[in-house]
């Protein structure tokens, strides 16, 4: 989530975001006015998922910084087998709540509340975990290393910044991409 861009979703529509694939592929979503809530841009996503694998059934996904909830809802679309996207404007998660319900995701869960705080408390593990945090003081290799314990073996995590991301001794980088002003990484722990 970017301060110094305001939102914009597909077709640069504000506060919309389109579901790029899987079984609600070109559905539209919207989301509340925030400064700093910036989906991942549609080329982005198409690039991940395409990394990922088209079909994510089964999979434990976590959006930890849900945001508008592009990366969380798209897992969805693409049958995984759980979502769990945390965020912690009430107004925001009441939005995602709405799309959850929109697009009849009975297997996603929104938690309102800090993304730090529910990694200390959950003890769930996931396969795929989406770390886009606010751009502004992100500090994403403090979130990684409070992330290990989270994962499910084999899990790879992607980390969207504004810059390119060192994850830090252990991780692996399988793939970048630097589109504009987001660079992309899936990186997975030792």
């Amino acid at each position: 989530m970017n301060a110094r861009r305001p939102a914009r979703g597909a077709g640069g529509a504000r506060n919309r975001v389109r579901i790029i694939g899987g079984t609600h592929r070109s559905r539209v979503l919207h989301f509340p006015d925030r400064e700093g809530l910036r989906p991942t841009p549609d080329r982005v996503r198409e690039t991940l998922f395409n990394w990922l694998g088209q079909d994510l059934t089964g999979l434990a996904c976590l959006d930890l910084f849900a945001g508008s909830g592009a990366l969380g809802l798209e897992a969805g679309s693409r049958q995984a087998g759980s979502v769990v996207l945390v965020e912690r404007d009430a107004a925001v998660a009441a939005a995602l709540r709405d799309n959850v319900r929109l697009l009849g995701l009975t297997a996603a869960e929104v938690v309102v509340g800090d993304a730090l705080e529910f990694l200390r408390f959950d003890r769930r593990r996931f396969d795929v975990v989406f770390v886009d945090p606010p751009f502004e003081g992100a500090d994403h290799v403090g979130v990684l290393s409070k992330l290990v314990e989270h994962l499910a073996p084999g899990a790879r995590v992607y980390v969207e910044a504004p810059r390119p991301v060192d994850p830090g001794a252990g991780w692996s980088v399988l793939r970048r991409l630097a589109a504009g002003r987001v660079h992309a990484h899936l990186i997975q722990a030792p």
